[in-house]
């Protein structure tokens, strides 16, 4: 019987390496806007995330937001938003991520309360839904559905090349 990775290889998937952190959260790298970072992978966000603090470091565009975060015991919080940024994870690339920004200082200080590294935002269901994911939580890996980059017509943002990626 073929594995996990053979079958999903032949269907287009990459392969990313999760870490477990001292919380039993699933970390990962990825890429906002060529700018590397350091992310929970969490299936219950419904949207990805990141700190109001990196703005500037993932070179983001925020825009006032009417939406309220909620989570993790923290509620009506205010958010910003940032539309069509590049997100890269491993090979897995789009060129229209749009992320929720906020506070994510309650996040990280519960984190470091448990001897984990911050990070930069979470990977929500947007992302997950995008790449069509599948999680094997034995092997600790992310598979995610390559897509095809088109270059966009105009934009604020780098050009793409047409390849995928």
């Amino acid at each position: 019987m073929p594995s996990l990775r053979k079958v999903l290889k032949k269907k287009n998937y990459v392969k990313i390496k999760l870490k477990k952190i001292a919380t039993n959260h699933l970390e990962l790298k990825a890429k906002i806007n060529g700018v590397k970072g350091r992310f929970i992978l969490d299936t219950g966000a419904s949207n990805s995330c990141v700190g109001l603090d990196v703005i500037d470091y993932f070179m983001l565009d925020a825009e006032v937001s009417e939406t309220k975060a909620a989570g993790a015991g923290a509620t009506g919080m205010e958010t910003k938003k940032s539309t069509d940024n590049t997100m890269q994870i491993g090979k897995w690339k789009t060129i229209e991520s749009h992320l929720v920004l906020f506070d994510m200082a309650h996040v990280n200080a519960a984190l470091i309360q448990h001897y984990a590294n911050e990070v930069h935002g979470i990977i929500g269901a947007d992302i997950l839904e995008k790449g069509k994911a599948i999680i094997d939580y034995d092997k600790l890996y992310l598979y995610l559905k390559k897509e095809l980059i088109y270059k966009r017509k105009s934009s604020k943002k780098k050009d793409h090349n047409e390849i995928p990626f």
